[in-house]
């Protein structure tokens, strides 16, 4: 019990450093509890979600399909349930613009893909309508009200029998823009007023579990020889269900990364302490080994210290993760998809792992400072460390140099050299605290750069997407273009070694001067006749130099799973979705054909792009146009989705260099007590005493930010690594900007501890601290 309050009466005399050490530790549990819960609860509601709603695990589109023609598709090998359906996409024109609905039909007996109702009911009249909630918010739709959507150069008017979301559509675009584009469900009774006659466009299949879906899928295809097949997607390569996949991936590296990061720099800066505390209470360990305190209750005693840090640091990183992290990323989570219901609440076992972890890297650091005091007898600890012989400095010997230097600065010069080893490692707290810095900014950095690359990379006006199935025959140009490129999107798997990448190959001309390449030194590079250009991420995660052969398998059923080996001509950075780029030259080359799904252009002025787009968006055969304020919006997009979490690395990187700083320097001026005492009886001033400190830490954090340079560029480089993979790219180069900045605040928070611990210099008592140790 009296140890107990010895402890307590520690923490009270060091108060400060104590509550550094805990905001410390609450940086790490903050970013672990907070990440882990989004992660965890994102990943399992959904998964119980597509399982609740039986999300389809292939789509087969046709021209045309009837009914009898699905019943006998039923009996393909593979398959649990199939349902068709008719699925169209419909416009709506409001007074200053023009948004998109892809509207499906719902079958009779719904089975696969079945909807989340919000309110109302799900449509069973050919005049009813069921609109995403998302859409109908931004557009003030509500039960009741009649909706006007134009399909087929013919306009239809419906009332809207209840809003709702479902499961295929989570994510509907890049930017999730709900005002531009929504869904919607009819009742099957609907479709001969839309389609002139009863049929459908599309089947939804649920397959069998554990049935492979490339296989389904090829068995599909043969099967619909007489039908008018067009093409299929499997679940994995459906816009919404993979960008989920990756959000979830991204966030469960972050939630291992970012909190290792810091809980280790959280270890290092509390050995620093623990060292320094131990080593400067030798005489009350002494002490209490003279009253016969066993040495193992010592060291508990002592590790007390930290443990309570780690308890208080833990439970306060998870209440302001409660209070501030979790509510932003339901806020996040409910603008980037469409999951109804989704909640997030803190776990209590979150909590744990912080504390456990901190914990243990406390009672780690005591144990290592703590053993050789204990080893000493009660008379030897009770004696001071005898005083240090002092050497010449290498500067004194410098003929003139060392006479013209003042006696404040030779004090400063002879106490770091005299006490090496300390000021090392308080150097190592500030090296840390630096390299963290840098590293923050840097990864902020890297999410700027990443939107920014999204305008510099795609240069066009347009970008017009056809409908499935379109032919290049009945593409048709207006006038007004000055220079138009055609595109085309194949779904490929990326083959190296025994590992399997799902890719995209995109075919353009060589020419395309619309669509920008890069590499690592952000200098211009084009596609080549006799190559592919491939991705940097796919290159780092897969060791690809330029020249190697790689492996890419057509996935699409018309391919019949062709597999083709190619060699890499370029490697481009790509940060925004990479695909890999082919001429059509090197593709024929391989007999393979394909037809254009886009066309880029770019117009030769204002008024014709007008024309131009006035042109597509009466065209039937097109599906989507996006212009220059999509690619705006998705770059700001891209910022304002992963913002938070770089801004509050930063933030608690600012705190945790800040408690860094302060407690070493806390501690440097206890130790100090006896020095500085005397110096306060020779009739030295406060303000002369406080600079002597305050130049001592500059010369400190000057060395340490030397050192930290290198070092940061390792740790920047490793947790970019570490959050990166072939389809998500990070710029790993720092700038001189980022640099400067983390080096300036390292050196204000250096100021900042020091104007904090002027009082402790002050409060010195002159004759307690010089007669400690007589």
């Amino acid at each position: 019990m009296k140890l107990f309050l010895k402890l307590l009466r520690d923490i009270k005399q060091s108060i400060g450093q104590f509550i550094a050490l805990v905001l410390i530790v609450a940086v790490g549990a903050f970013f672990y509890t907070g990440l882990v819960t989004y992660t965890d609860k994102l990943s399992s509601f959904t998964k119980d979600y597509f399982s609740e709603h039986h999300l389809s695990d292939l789509n087969v589109y046709y021209s045309q399909i009837t009914k009898d023609d699905v019943a006998g598709l039923s009996v393909v090998e593979g398959i649990r349930k199939i349902e068709g359906r008719y699925t169209f996409d419909a416009t709506q024109v409001f007074e200053d613009y023009k948004a998109s609905l892809k509207i499906h039909s719902i079958p009779e007996k719904n089975e696969i893909n079945t909807l989340s109702m919000i309110e109302g009911r799900i449509p069973t009249k050919k005049e009813e309508i069921l609109v995403d909630s998302h859409y109908a918010k931004e557009h003030h739709y509500r039960v009741g009200d009649q909706i006007r959507i134009s399909a087929n150069e013919r306009n239809f008017t419906f009332t809207i029998s209840g809003l709702g979301e479902n499961v295929e559509h989570v994510k509907k675009n890049e930017t999730q823009d709900h005002k531009t584009y929504g869904a919607a469900y009819i009742a099957e009774e609907a479709i001969p007023q839309i389609a002139d006659g009863f049929s459908y466009n599309e089947i939804i299949i649920d397959a069998k579990e554990g049935y492979d879906i490339d296989k389904l899928g090829k068995s599909i295809e043969a099967q619909s020889k007489h039908l008018s097949y067009l093409d299929q997607v499997s679940k994995e390569r459906s816009f919404g269900y993979s960008k989920l996949k990756q959000t979830i991936y991204n966030n469960g590296m972050m939630s291992k990364v970012i909190p290792f990061v810091l809980f280790l720099i959280s270890a290092v800066i509390l050995f620093l302490t623990m060292s320094m505390m131990i080593d400067s209470q030798r005489n009350q360990v002494g002490i209490m080994k003279a009253l016969g305190v066993k040495n193992r209750s010592i060291m508990f005693h002592y590790m007390g210290f930290p443990i309570l840090v780690g308890i208080i640091g833990s439970i306060l990183g998870s209440v302001i993760a409660a209070a501030v992290f979790i509510p932003f990323v339901t806020v996040s989570s409910a603008r980037s998809f469409s999951l109804p219901d989704v909640t997030y609440s803190l776990s209590l076992f979150s909590i744990i792992p912080p504390i456990l972890i901190s914990s243990a890297f406390g009672v780690l650091s005591c144990y290592l400072s703590g053993r050789n005091i204990l080893k000493e007898r009660a008379a030897q600890a009770m004696r001071p460390k005898p005083p240090k012989t002092m050497k010449k400095l290498f500067i004194e010997k410098i003929p003139g140099l060392w006479s013209h230097i003042s006696y404040s600065y030779k004090l400063i010069l002879r106490n770091i050299f005299l006490n090496k080893q300390k000021a090392i490692a308080s150097s190592i707290g500030v090296v840390v605290s630096a390299s963290l810095l840098i590293t923050a900014l840097g990864t902020q950095s890297s999410l700027l750069k990443v939107a920014s690359q999204v305008e510099d990379v795609f240069t066009y006006d347009l970008r017009i997407d056809y409908t499935m199935g379109m032919s290049s025959d009945a593409i048709k140009l207006p006038t007004g273009i000055k220079h138009s490129y055609d595109l085309s999107s194949l779904p490929v798997e990326f083959i190296k070694d025994d590992k399997k990448e799902n890719a995209t190959l995109v075919v353009t001309e060589k020419d395309n001067n619309l669509i920008h390449f890069f590499d690592e030194n952000d200098t211009r590079i084009s596609l080549e006749n006799d190559g592919v250009l491939v991705p940097k991420s796919y290159a780092d995660t897969h060791q690809i130099s330029e020249g190697d052969i790689i492996q890419l398998k057509f996935t699409a059923p018309e391919f019949m799973n062709k597999s083709v080996h190619m060699k890499v001509s370029k490697i481009s950075t790509q940060y925004s979705n990479p695909s890999i780029y082919i001429t059509p030259t090197y593709l024929k080359s391989f007999d393979i054909d394909y037809s254009p799904t886009s066309l880029l252009v770019e117009a030769n002025s204002s008024a014709d792009l007008i024309n131009i787009r006035s042109f597509f968006e009466q065209d039937q055969h097109v599906e989507t146009i996006a212009d220059k304020t999509d690619l705006r919006k998705e770059a700001q997009y891209i910022v304002k989705q992963n913002s938070f979490v770089f801004i509050m690395f930063i933030i608690c990187a600012i705190i945790l260099s800040f408690g860094a700083i302060y407690t070493i320097s806390s501690i440097n001026i206890y130790e100090r007590n006896r020095e500085l005492a005397t110096l306060k009886v020779l009739g030295y001033q406060k303000n002369k005493i406080n600079r002597l400190i305050f130049f001592e830490n500059i010369i400190l954090t000057t060395f340490a930010v030397l050192v930290a340079l290198p070092l940061s560029g390792y740790m920047f480089s490793m947790i970019v690594k570490a959050l990166s993979s072939a389809h998500q790219q990070i710029p790993d180069k720092l700038s001189i900007f980022v640099i400067l900045i983390s080096v300036i605040l390292a050196f204000l928070l250096t100021i900042l501890s020091n104007l904090l611990l002027r009082r402790k210099v002050t409060k010195i008592n002159m004759i307690e601290s010089l007669k400690s140790i007589d």
